[in-house]
């Protein structure tokens, strides 16, 4: 398209070079309009690097030109860098919006965005040719990462190129003034995806609009909805029905973890739950994650399913982001469960075929649709903590948008932990870190794991002259990088969470990083996990960390609690520890169980040793009786910050430092004082706040005799809002400056970023 312009007299041409998250966001059709606005004659294009400029006029118009530019682009266009130069002029008479150009892959790829207001209101306009069509969008919404097969970003290397516009829609993608301009998904329901209901044997009970009604009724009825969506498959059923919720966990077989709720709108979750500020601008933002929110304490509430979220005064609530949710959403008026579309421990299903065998046995019915799914993406977690985001698991919305570094990058590839994998690769100065991908537990999600490498070497046309990965030669990420044929650089786990909060921090050594989870792979063959490590400009040094102690039965302690606390207790008064029968903990075994278990403490047999601060919270939680086997990663530990009263009492626990190198941080004063205090019958809450701030005393004491002015916090434990957010405060009142993560997450969803930091060191 093209607008012819009078001879201004111009005597320059600027040439611009944008690069950034600035293809299928409207960025072409805003330079059109801006250029025609200040009469500039000249293009713009896409091109696999990022959007190229040039516009012809006196000096002071196109400086004006560039200050628009960037103060006025569209809301969710992402300006990395903005290059400009000025050239002599050749004579453009019109500006026009030129094709697409390949060669070398630079450019960035958008995360799905949520429905704009703008197409919202078009699916509920009675008068509108899209009302109630559940795929609208428009080039400030809809699918992206899922749709591409390629760059640059363009109809035909996507999903809907099969899907051929009609008249009306093919007006509205050539119009540079209309919103829908080159917006890739265009479609309506003439030309467009459309929806089908399914039965479980993959028999069409329905199609189109009729199909979306069918798939509500069953829903109200209380049976399990599969609904294709835009990364994968969800599960729905109405949330404040307690059978049908039960009977979700059952097919799912997910016994306890909590469950997504989807609420119709944000006036309603304002009643359930607390929001604040930056809560509420998550529900409410182009990425639209589920937000973790504090339910309220009120009879006014929804009567929302008591199996939703067992134990947990948190809700994980999420508003409609797709149009679809946004018909069935009103149609119902109340919440549903919105659950991904697997069995744990599976990757999300994004085929209806694949759904059908997959989902066999779980889901009632499927509401699928004929648009393609090219890859699998989740929905993203997001808490707020430290008064700020914090993203815990990292998908659509957010991926793959790069990290942006401080320095060229050689091209690496890094292929993160076992659990909560991601992958992520480097072009220049930018990481680009992949969706969550899950534990590497099943073969079907080791699939992906594949896929997503293949996916991330084929967008990006990348030959990684090294692959990172951990130092734990069991991992099967491991053993990837192993058997690649490529030059592998295998990084030790604490140390890629500490580098993964420098690399999004933009921080340089000298820095005390505090890297606290379950487990991860020493180089002392141990299992560490509560870990202070002095990161310096050649490597780290471990200047700290806790006190280990066994695990009886290895990996059946992860899942035992009770084992823990069994070995802390045994630590400390060595055979009287199986006789304090009053212990919640030790109550908990039989008299069988603790003629197996108590060999293996006695000659350290089957029970590896460990500094883990992960397993202290559970051990902990255990003895106090709040919880004494865990039916998921983390439970025990969540149940102990859920204890907190509020307001906290402030005191703390004692606790020892040694003058040893490393220091130990010594947990038994602490652990006897808890053991005091229980058999006294002081209840649970008071004690795993003193808990807590005992650990944060712990992290300003060991920062002080660092010595160093930055404080990194980073590991799973931080995912825990209560001890981030006194951590902070409290390296703040020491005199150090704490920094923690926002958009990668603390947990092992943010290893592959530290591994290919990592690996970038090694030059």
């Amino acid at each position: 398209m093209a607008a012819t312009f009078h001879d201004v007299g111009q005597i320059r041409r600027l040439h611009v070079v944008l690069r950034g998250a600035v293809q299928g966001v409207g960025f072409r059709p805003f330079v059109y309009r801006l250029a025609t606005e200040m009469s500039l004659p000249g293009w713009v294009i896409n091109s696999a690097q990022g959007v190229f400029i040039e516009v012809e006029g006196q000096e002071a118009e196109l400086r004006a030109f560039l200050g628009r530019l960037e103060r006025e682009k569209p809301a969710v266009a992402l300006i990395q860098s903005l290059e400009h130069s000025f050239l002599d002029a050749v004579g453009f008479s019109r500006f026009e919006i030129r094709e697409s150009e390949g060669g070398a892959k630079t450019a960035l790829i958008l995360p799905d965005l949520a429905s704009c207001p703008d197409c919202v209101g078009e699916i509920h306009d009675p008068s509108n040719r899209r009302y109630r069509y559940p795929f609208t969008n428009c080039t400030n919404c809809g699918p992206r990462f899922t749709i591409i097969e390629s760059l640059p970003y363009d109809r035909q290397r996507t999903s809907m190129k099969r899907f051929e516009m009609c008249p009306e829609c093919t007006r509205e993608y050539h119009d540079p003034t209309n919103r829908r301009f080159h917006a890739q998904p265009n479609a309506c329901p003439v030309c467009g995806p459309q929806l089908e209901l399914w039965d479980a044997a993959g028999t069409i009970v329905a199609h189109r609009d009729e199909a979306l009604q069918e798939a509500e009724a069953m829903i109200r009825a209380g049976q399990i909805v599969a609904i294709k969506g835009i990364g994968g498959f969800h599960l729905m059923v109405d949330a404040r029905n307690e059978d049908a919720v039960r009977r979700l966990r059952e097919r799912k077989q997910r016994e306890e973890k909590p469950l997504a709720v989807m609420y119709p709108g944000y006036q309603k979750v304002m009643e359930d739950c607390e929001v604040s500020s930056v809560e509420a601008r998550l529900l409410r933002s182009p990425e639209c994650p589920i937000v973790l929110l504090r339910r309220r304490e009120s009879a006014a509430l929804t009567p929302l399913a008591a199996s939703l979220a067992p134990r947990n005064p948190n809700l994980g609530v999420m508003l409609p982001y797709a149009p679809l949710h946004h018909v069935l959403l009103r149609d119902l008026g109340f919440p549903v469960v919105a659950t991904s579309g697997n069995l744990s421990d599976e990757p999300i299903c994004i085929d209806e075929h694949e759904a059908l065998e997959r989902l066999a046995g779980i889901a009632d019915v499927f509401l699928v649709h004929d648009r393609p799914i090219l890859r699998h993406v989740d929905d993203s977690i997001a808490r707020e903590i430290g008064a700020r985001e914090l993203i815990l698991r990292r998908a659509r919305g957010f991926a793959p948008l790069p990290i942006q570094v401080e320095r060229e990058l050689p091209k690496l590839m890094a292929v993160g932990a076992h659990q909560k994998n991601t992958v992520a690769a480097s072009v220049g100065r930018q990481v680009f870190v992949s969706q969550h991908i899950g534990d590497l537990e099943t073969v079907q999600s080791l699939r992906a794991f594949h896929h997503v490498v293949d996916t991330f070497q084929r967008l990006y046309e990348l030959e990684p002259a090294a692959i990172a990965c951990d130092m734990h030669p069991d991992y099967l990420s491991t053993q990837y990088a192993m058997k690649s044929g490529r030059k592998t650089l295998a990084v030790q786990h604490h140390f890629a969470h500490v580098l993964a909060c420098m690399a999004e921090n933009c921080l340089e050594p000298p820095l005390l990083g505090v890297s606290w989870d379950g487990s991860g792979f020493g180089p002392d063959h141990t299992i560490w996990g509560g870990e202070f490590l002095l990161v310096e400009a050649n490597g780290f040094r471990r200047v700290a960390h806790l006190r280990p102690f066994r695990l009886p039965g290895g990996e059946a302690a992860v899942k035992e609690p009770r084992r823990v606390a069994l070995s802390l207790l045994y630590q400390i008064f060595g055979e009287g520890a199986f006789a304090m029968s009053e212990i919640a903990s030790l109550a908990a075994f039989s008299t069988e169980e603790l003629r197996v278990i108590a060999p293996m403490l006695r000659r350290g047999i089957n029970s590896p040793l460990t500094s883990s601060m992960g397993r202290l919270f559970d051990g902990v939680a255990s003895l106090i009786g709040l919880h004494q086997r865990c039916g998921f990663e983390g439970q025990a530990a969540m149940e102990l910050e859920f204890a907190i009263p509020r307001p906290a009492p402030e005191e703390a626990y004692p606790f020892e430092l040694g003058d040893s190198d490393p220091l130990i941080l010594d947990w038994e004063p602490m652990v006897r004082a808890i053991l005091n205090e229980v058999a006294a019958g002081v209840p649970s809450g008071p004690i795993a706040a003193r808990f807590h701030n005992t650990l944060v005393r712990a992290i300003g004491a060991v920062a002080c005799q660092a010595g160093v002015e930055k404080v990194a916090l980073t590991g799973g434990c931080f995912q825990n809002k209560y001890l981030t957010d006194c951590a902070v405060r409290h390296i703040e009142m020491c005199g150090h400056r704490p920094y923690w993560h926002q958009r990668i997450p603390p947990n092992d969803g943010g290893i592959a970023l530290g591994q290919l930091m990592a690996a970038a060191r090694e030059g």
